[in-house]
């Protein structure tokens, strides 16, 4: 029956000449063989003056580097091993020095971080903590948002924005079937799934548990100048854009989407429903708990000190102690990618600074704007917040980092705060789903559309970015960020 079935379905014949065909099967590898033959007539190419042949060739590797992850023709983390590799078999670095690079303090600590991250996941400790705040303050149409919204920013303090957003996501699909929400036409469906978004991304730059970009930035802040940011500083300095977006991005949220029901008790219902079906908390969820407090406020007293990776690992091995979590159990939480991308990207970044390539660059393409910090602090942030728009946020970082030091050595600014121009506004891209998986997620829900997400990021975009110039301008000097 099901062979006649596909039988009784129409054949589609391409009737193409045969050499279009081909020509059109092939195109992603003549790409490929052009960009190759293009990197090769490059290199032969003599340096231009003032620029050393190491440098010239770190910066040719730099720009195919870059145009790999643009084009996504290799995966992100393929791209950084193989700039890795090529540095030493083209002679711009030492093999030695830059395998050593791969053990950088940012590698470890992100890889402590997703383990923390996914042994709340994992434990259902995440779930519970949702399903309890939204059942205890979502008492209105416009609480419950405002829960939602607040509770994803606040998870995101302490995880990955990504996890926050894929665990979230199930949790107010429940709620939006229990309301009978109708995808496409529910203004409240759309305010709920951009609140997920909107709160993850705001919540996600506060520390340097919300993403992978804060940890690479701070990585290659200490590789190339071995300035180091304290967890409490980082995210001193971040809350002060942070703070301002949740007021101001949940009045927008409700200006874009009002709700358009009267009472979410259906809703509230089946929450404390699901909580009592879920019974009392547990003995790994408490564990996960104890160890995620003890964590965080070790980074906070004795990040400094002892490092945050070394805490980050203790943690870990607390919960592996206590068989809270299992290595099988890790392997599926933990983005693997993003850690190999670190040590690529930490050695490409230290190639360019070591052999002049970053300065020269600067000098060349940024020489304008040497009057001026915060003109320079202004175009790269914009750069930056305009990019992660289209590309990793990891990406963006690994590329505006190099320029971004030369830039801070050529004027003379405090390399921390161009770190800061660079890695926070990597982090707030709102307007489309290619941008951030959360918005991606929000966007997968059904309920909302292109457009809507687009013409409210534009607007909450904008203001991100005139908030975090106010903050360089008027708040980051009396923390001692001075540009």
């Amino acid at each position: 029956m099901m062979e006649q079935a596909q039988f009784d379905k129409p054949l589609k014949i391409d009737t193409r000449p045969l050499w279009l065909i081909v020509v059109d099967r092939t195109a992603r590898y003549q790409v490929i063989a052009g960009f190759l033959i293009l990197l090769l007539v490059l290199f032969r190419l003599a340096p231009p003056a003032g620029l050393s042949a190491a440098g010239y060739h770190a910066l040719v590797l730099f720009g195919a580097t870059i145009f790999l992850w643009v084009s996504g023709l290799l995966p992100i983390a393929v791209t950084a091993l193989l700039s890795m590799v090529m540095l030493p078999l083209l002679g711009i670095m030492d093999a030695k020095k830059t395998y050593s690079l791969f053990g950088n303090e940012a590698v470890f600590f992100i890889l402590g971080a997703f383990i923390l991250a996914a042994a709340m996941t994992g434990t259902g400790l995440s779930a519970r903590l949702a399903r309890a705040m939204l059942a205890r303050f979502g008492k209105t149409p416009t609480r419950l948002a405002l829960t939602v919204f607040l509770l994803s920013a606040f998870l995101s303090f302490v995880m990955s924005e990504h996890a926050v957003a894929a665990m979230m996501f199930p949790v107010v699909a429940e709620i939006a079937a229990a309301l009978r929400l109708e995808k496409g036409t529910s203004r409240y469906g759309q305010l709920l799934f951009m609140a997920i978004a909107w709160g993850c991304i705001i919540g996600g730059i506060a520390t340097f548990l919300g993403g992978a970009r804060a940890p690479l930035a701070a990585g290659m802040l200490r590789e190339n100048t071995g300035l180091t940011f304290g967890f409490l500083e980082w995210t001193t300095a971040s809350c002060m854009i942070v703070l301002p977006l949740l007021v101001i991005g949940f009045l927008l949220l409700v200006r874009f989407f009002p709700p358009d029901l009267e009472n979410v008790d259906e809703g509230l219902k089946f929450l404390n429903r699901k909580r009592l079906e879920t019974g009392k908390i547990g003995y790994d969820e408490l564990i996960t708990a104890a160890v995620m407090i003890v964590t965080i406020g070790c980074w906070i007293i004795f990040g400094e000190k002892a490092g945050l990776a070394a805490i980050a690992v203790l943690g870990t091995a607390v919960l592996f102690t206590f068989r809270v979590v299992s290595w099988q159990k890790i392997e599926e939480y933990v983005n693997w990618g993003i850690i190999l991308m670190y040590g690529g990207s930490i050695a490409l970044a230290s190639a360019l600074e070591k052999t002049g390539a970053a300065l020269w660059l600067v000098k060349k393409g940024l020489g304008v704007f040497s009057h001026s910090p915060l003109a320079a602090i202004a175009v790269i942030s914009l750069v930056s917040i305009l990019l992660t728009e289209c590309i990793s946020h990891a990406a963006v970082v690994a590329i505006l980092m190099p320029i971004g030091m030369g830039l801070a050595t050529s004027i003379g600014m405090d390399p921390k705060v161009m770190t800061l121009s660079i890695a926070l506004p990597a982090g707030l891209a709102y307007c489309l789903p290619m941008g951030t998986p959360a918005t991606a997620i929000a966007y997968a829900s059904g309920y909302l559309r292109s457009r809507d997400i687009i013409i409210s990021g534009v607007v909450i975009m904008t203001i991100s970015w005139v908030l975090f110039l106010g903050s360089v301008v008027f708040v980051w000097p009396l923390l001692g960020l001075n540009i």
